[in-house]
């Protein structure tokens, strides 16, 4: 049986670079990569939600039904939670959770060559220690994702994932530092360092902001990006960095998921409404042009009307730029889906809309603003006249010029104007300057 396979990569940031490391331990040993015609077809699964996990099998369903001979592997986060369920409803091949993910390569060869019979691959996370490295970049060789962290001790009562990622577990900061200097040699020029939870970044020697130190002053050019951060995990160190340091991105994703206190304590997260607005509050005095995006959860069990407008008022004479709504989803297995007072489908979805208005709303506002301003844009591609670029600040570019850009060069740009997308959602024009 051919040895071609692709991964299909659904989630955060963390599958991405876990997808990248998939495909390089399968081509280092034997297989080949094939995104249009594959044998193997690796899903990388989510599980964040209910909905995360009907996907993975909607999949899986689609492949079977366009390729009865394709080999399906379901690993990921789903293959970790849902094993038994997946195993019984869905039609994979092979169920590799993340505890066994890395020994892909050698239960793929083994099933192929039917030397074994064994379905399920699976096994405790909270007993895993590893972390791996080496995955996560873009084909462009522009951007890489750099995974930090992985596994998170705080069971939010709305939250699978410490189920499916384990204890929180850190790469010593040398052996990143190395590694992003590796990436800077091959002429990558931004890195997104990513986690489950990077605030709970702890090598025993060193936190997360003085990672960020640590990488900075190990590297030229690299422009750094981070993922996200809850508002009480950017301490002072972190907030002179960005001050001071032009390579680390003004550009922050803030995890809040709701911003009324009650609700907060109900979900088990570590802060209340006061530490938000502080948040606000240094952001205004520090970093007054940044990006900031953040998470919010609409419709969670027992959530009020009352307290949902606490949240959207709090949100609407605050400084942001954009918010990814989640309406609540339950998710089997967490203590919010054992709860009895589950709003109904309707209330959760208005306030998701009323929500995503607001920060559509937002979006535009603060993208019209940029109109004028001249900015630091990385080219992710070129085309014949122009390309497509990345600000330090977040705001994706498409740039005007009549001659074809460099791609990989980080150059200067002027905003010229404000496209609406098919979304709805704005895109920056710009030239060079």
């Amino acid at each position: 049986m051919s040895k071609s396979f692709s991964v299909t990569t659904m989630g955060c940031k963390v599958n991405t670079y876990d997808a990248g490391l998939l495909e390089k331990n399968l081509q280092s040993n034997g297989f080949a990569l094939d995104t249009n015609d594959p044998q193997i077809h690796i899903l990388n699964s989510c599980a964040v939600t209910e909905r995360a996990t009907l996907d993975a099998k909607k999949e899986i369903r689609r492949i079977k039904a366009k390729n009865p001979a394709a080999v399906v592997v379901l690993t990921g986060c789903v293959a970790q939670v849902d094993v038994e369920r997946m195993t019984r409803e869905s039609g994979a091949d092979l169920i590799v959770g993340n505890s066994h993910k890395m020994h892909l390569p050698k239960i793929l060869s083994e099933h192929l060559e039917q030397r074994s019979v064994a379905r399920v691959h699976h096994s405790n996370i909270f007993k895993k220690d590893d972390l791996e490295a080496g995955g996560g970049e873009e084909n462009s060789r522009t951007r890489s994702f750099l995974k930090i962290q992985d596994g998170c001790n705080s069971f939010c009562s709305f939250c699978i994932i410490p189920f499916a990622r384990g204890k929180s577990r850190s790469v010593p900061t040398h052996e990143i530092v190395s590694r992003i200097q590796e990436l800077e040699a091959r002429g990558f020029r931004e890195v997104v360092l990513t986690g489950v939870h990077c605030g709970d970044y702890d090598d025993g020697q060193n936190s997360f902001s003085d990672l960020v130190k640590e990488a900075i002053n190990g590297t030229q050019k690299m422009r750094f990006r981070l993922s996200s951060l809850e508002p009480i995990e950017i301490d002072d160190k972190l907030w002179a960095l960005f001050k001071s340091e032009p390579r680390l991105c003004p550009h922050l994703h803030m995890s809040i998921q709701s911003a009324n206190s009650r609700v907060l304590r109900e979900m088990k997260r570590k802060y209340e409404q006061t530490h938000i607005a502080q948040f606000f509050e240094r952001l205004k005095v520090d970093l007054p042009h940044a990006f900031v995006g953040m998470d919010v959860i609409v419709g969670f069990p027992g959530e009020t009307e009352d307290e949902f407008l606490d949240t959207y008022q709090f949100l609407a004479n605050h400084p942001w730029t954009r918010i990814h709504v989640f309406p609540y989803s339950s998710r089997p297995g967490t203590a919010a889906a054992r709860r009895s007072d589950h709003l109904e489908e309707s209330v959760i979805h208005a306030r998701g809309r009323r929500l995503r208005e607001l920060s559509l709303s937002r979006h535009w506002e603060r993208a019209e603003a940029q109109v004028g301003q001249v900015k630091q844009s990385l080219i992710l591609n070129s085309q014949s006249h122009g390309g497509q670029g990345l600000t330090r600040d977040y705001w994706a570019v498409a740039l005007e010029d009549d001659v074809r850009l460099r791609t990989n060069e980080e150059i200067a740009v002027e905003i010229t104007g404000v496209l609406r997308q098919a979304s709805g959602e704005p895109l920056l024009t710009a030239k060079t300057v």
